[in-house]
């Protein structure tokens, strides 16, 4: 396809068949049927039973599935009970991943949206009205303020026409069109000044163009295509997860075979019985709860990310922010309040922070009158509130001049308009004629380097006189001391006039102009970035802004913000394609500014990153940005400036956009995290003690001594019951102090590092021989003892051991005797409603017949309380060595 911003009128007319009266009817008909519809194909979507049997993509639910046919096939009137509760643990998860994920992607209908229902083309001549999707390349599209632009294209005839392209580019300010031919083929999106593209808008003047593409074929379409290719990724707690699933399995494979071989070719017990201690031991190898926990913590952390302002779209993307390394931020509207902001004004020979002037005296007062009169933009007030509608740049200047005594209303009726001069990019200025108090006066703003050369005198302290060179040398240096900052920089000037000629000229009204001074603008960073760029670097994460807007400006925002110490971490979107993705992953460290990207510069950039193995947030709200945010370990779109389609495709959306939210969610993310970890410490541990104690008892079982420690209805009243609330519980554990001082954890790091694998077995083990002496006292120490005793002290020990233990594992190596035993109210109330359920099943006896437990005597539970209870001191031990060992 041509790149028609290189082409002439005459030429881009000539290639697409075209003409100034536009297409033919015949054409339009053979257009629509060569090119289609002008709109974007539609990616097909799950539906909500195809959602729900995804979430049964997980190993560790399968083979929750499969123990639960195995429990039925070998036991069928046990494990059928078995199979039903596991089979509502699963259905449950599965339901809760549903309603989470019931937002299907709406990224293309979003984009879709974008559109107008109507355009207004030239055909045979004639301006008619047609629907968007009938247009097609070659017809003429004529613009005015306010209108979509309906499908890009390249322009013929316009009058001061501005176009936002923000959403496409990043830019905050609005494009002023020219008429020129642009010579170098690569030159990015932002500066194809004769084109317009589809998704954009017109804030002003008016215009008309030849469509060059439509539907697919357009740069939004382009966009779409990325989107539809991308395909969804693994967060990192989905890796972990599945990474548990696999040791699981192999770890009950190893133990269903060593059981079976041992008591079948050792022990010569009955192959048959073997097999089924095998697989019940299998089973209660395997936390039944553990997949339910892990989604009603995640979802309990997105209530808690919402009152926070970010709204989670997936449960598994809640803890991503956790491990995040890299947050690449768009800077309109993300990092800055995409909106063009009064910073500095130069006026009696002085520079002057904008925030210093509370009113206007002396030239200042000319200075205001200038910037408020010289002015298109429209004031609307409702109540107490006003907004301005206009070229953001003149809104800008009103929305300064207002509380300092200048509205735009009340001064345009004191002083009112007679007659104007509008702007245009040949001379860079704009001129109007006012009538104040009595005296024609023409006020000019524009370009400082065209307006001063205009100008033959200066106002300076209230007294006008001949401007000198040196005056001039001063007004050039203030000039440049704002462009430095990235200031955007306009002049005032104004001359009295006795009469107004009928024909208003330039070379008649703008000349021997009285200078009056300069003001400069930029889209500032938010009050609140500064200290979040803080916060994330002490975190240890590197923020990196990723920009349409002009290097210069990018590198003034990046500095204020503490993004960018030394300017040669900022590069240019072009210089990227220099590099294939293999040499610039190597490079991509060295950067932390990239400025005049294109989307696939965006998707270029995240994927560097991540193949340097990092965890990677995509911060946005413009079109631009949706295939990196989808790129991206998590995106992260804006509310309130965010277009549908960003919000569409991101992970998680910030309803205020601010960026400070996204550092409260990483920490939130840290939290959830930890507290995940926390929960499946303390089930894995309370499982492997389950496995060592059958295990062991399985081993010491011979023909004439049955060690038949626990049955299957205790295994699962264990596993989903008594463990299961605390272990959602320790998921509200609150963050602990340091959470924020920590570098981020590698999203390849596993579960089981920083000492959690040793704690899990160590731990496990302990519970599981408490459990096992319990055993062997119930049944063969005490003078009562029965095999039933020994199992039902072997049940209360376990089960009221893992209640204790679940007040150890709210830190890894920090002493519960420091934390209190009761500031966790949650874990207070799950540990002492479980302890209810259990004592209800050890002591009441229609529950005693279902459980098969023997009633026990004072004796029986002082013993079992002193062996519970002795896990806490037992862990407390092993801690004091975990501290002393990251002291040494």
């Amino acid at each position: 396809m041509s790149k028609f911003y290189t082409l002439s009128k005459e030429k881009a007319l000539e290639e697409l068949s075209s003409s100034i009266n536009g297409l033919s009817e015949k054409q339009a008909e053979e257009n629509l049927a060569k090119y289609g519809k002008n709109q974007l194909e539609e990616k097909k979507k799950k539906g909500v039973i195809a959602k729900f049997f995804d979430q049964f993509k997980n190993l560790m639910i399968i083979v929750l599935l499969v123990a639960a046919v195995v429990s039925v096939i070998t036991d069928p009137h046990e494990g059928l009970v078995d199979a039903c509760i596991i089979l509502f643990v699963v259905v449950v998860n599965a339901i809760l991943g549903v309603m989470q994920e019931s937002k299907a992607e709406k990224a293309l209908e979003a984009l879709k949206s974008m559109s107008t229902p109507f355009v207004k083309v030239r055909r045979n001549g004639e301006v008619i009205k047609i629907k968007n999707e009938d247009l097609v390349p070659g017809d003429i599209v004529l613009l005015e303020a306010g209108d979509f632009v309906p499908a890009d294209m390249r322009l013929l005839e316009f009058a001061s026409l501005k176009i936002e392209e923000a959403a496409l580019t990043g830019e905050s300010v609005p494009v002023e069109k020219e008429d020129i031919v642009i010579e170098n083929e690569e030159a990015p999106l932002g500066d194809r000044v004769n084109m317009a593209y589809s998704g954009s808008s017109v804030v002003y003047g008016r215009g008309e163009g030849v469509v060059t593409a439509t539907g697919m074929d357009t740069e939004v379409g382009k966009i779409a295509s990325y989107l539809s290719q991308d395909e969804d990724k693994m967060t990192p707690l989905q890796r972990k997860i599945d990474e548990l699933s696999k040791i699981l399995t192999i770890a009950v494979g190893l133990i269903c075979v060593i059981i079976f071989v041992v008591g079948t070719f050792v022990k010569g017990q009955e192959p048959m019985d073997m097999l089924m201690r095998a697989i019940a031991l299998a089973v209660a190898a395997i936390p039944e709860g553990l997949p339910a926990v892990i989604t009603i913590v995640l979802a309990m952390g997105v209530q808690r990310m919402a009152k926070r302002n970010a709204i989670i779209r997936k449960l598994s993307a809640v803890e991503t922010l956790g491990s995040t390394e890299i947050i690449c931020s768009d800077k309109t509207g993300t990092l800055t309040l995409n909106k063009m902001t009064v910073k500095e004004l130069y006026f009696s020979k002085t520079i002057t922070v904008s925030d210093d002037i509370k009113e206007f005296t002396d030239d200042g007062v000319k200075m205001a009158m200038i910037m408020t009169l010289c002015n298109d933009s429209k004031e609307n007030t409702s109540g107490d509130s006003i907004t301005y509608v206009g070229d953001p740049t003149e809104t800008a200047l009103v929305a300064y001049t207002e509380p300092r005594g200048f509205g735009k209303n009340t001064s345009e009726e004191k002083y009112k308009r007679l007659s104007e001069i509008p702007f245009d990019s040949d001379r860079k200025l704009m001129t109007t004629i006012n009538d104040v108090e009595g005296k024609k006066l023409c006020l000019t703003k524009g370009a400082p380097d065209m307006l001063l050369k205009r100008c033959t005198k200066i106002l300076e302290n209230g007294n006008i006189r001949d401007i000198t060179d040196a005056d001039r040398a001063d007004i050039e240096k203030a000039n440049h001391d704002m462009a430095t900052k990235a200031l955007r920089v306009l002049a005032a000037s104004y001359k009295e006039i006795d009469n107004i000629p009928e024909k208003l000229e330039s070379d008649d009204i703008e000349q021997e102009m009285v200078f009056v001074g300069l003001v400069g603008m930029i889209d500032p960073a938010r009050p609140e970035v500064k200290d979040a760029v803080a916060l994330c670097r002490k975190a240890g994460i590197r923020p990196i802004m990723i920009t349409g807007d002009h290097k210069d400006t990018a590198i003034a925002i990046a500095k204020d913000i503490g993004i960018l110490v030394d300017e040669s971490e900022a590069v240019m979107g072009n210089e990227l394609d220099k590099y294939t993705d293999e040499e610039f992953k190597d490079i991509v460290m060295k950067y932390s500014v990239y400025a005049r990207v294109s989307p696939e510069h965006k998707v270029k950039i995240v994927k560097a990153w991540r193949a340097n193995e990092k965890t990677v947030a995509m911060t946005g709200d413009g079109v631009n940005d949706a295939p990196a945010l989808k790129n991206a370990d998590i995106g992260v779109g804006m509310g309130i400036t965010g277009t549908d389609v960003s919000k569409s495709v991101s992970n998680m959306v910030l309803t205020d956009d601010n960026f400070a939210t996204i550092v409260n969610a990483v920490e939130e993310g840290r939290k959830i995290y930890s507290n995940i970890k926390k929960a499946v410490q303390f089930l894995l541990s309370s499982n492997l003690a389950e496995v060592v104690a059958i295990f062991i008892a399985t081993m010491l079982s011979t023909a004439t001594s049955n060690w038949e420690l626990l049955l299957p209805i205790h295994i699962l009243w264990i596993n989903l019951v008594t463990d299961a609330f605390p272990a959602l519980a320790l998921g509200v554990e609150k963050a602990e102090s340091d959470v924020m001082d920590r570098p981020p954890r590698k999203a390849k790091a596993s579960f089981f590092d920083e000492g959690m694998g040793v704690s899990v077995i160590f731990q496990g083990t302990v519970i599981g021989l408490l459990t096992l002496f319990a055993y062997y006292i119930g049944q063969f120490v005490l003078p009562s003892h029965t095999h039933e005793l020994g199992m039902t002290m072997a049940f209360a020990t376990l089960s009221i051991t893992e209640l204790a233990h679940a007040f150890n594992v709210r830190s890894a190596d920090k002493s519960l005797f420091k934390m209190g035993f009761f500031t966790n109210k949650m874990l207070t109330l799950a540990m002492f409603g479980s302890l209810l359920l259990q004592l209800a099943v050890l002591t009441i006896p229609p529950l005693q017949a279902i459980f098969k437990v023997a009633p026990m005597g004072l004796e029986q539970w002082l013993i079992v309380l002193g062996l519970s209870l002795s896990i806490i001191p037992i862990v407390e031990i092993q801690k004091i060595f975990l501290r002393l060992r990251k002291k040494g």
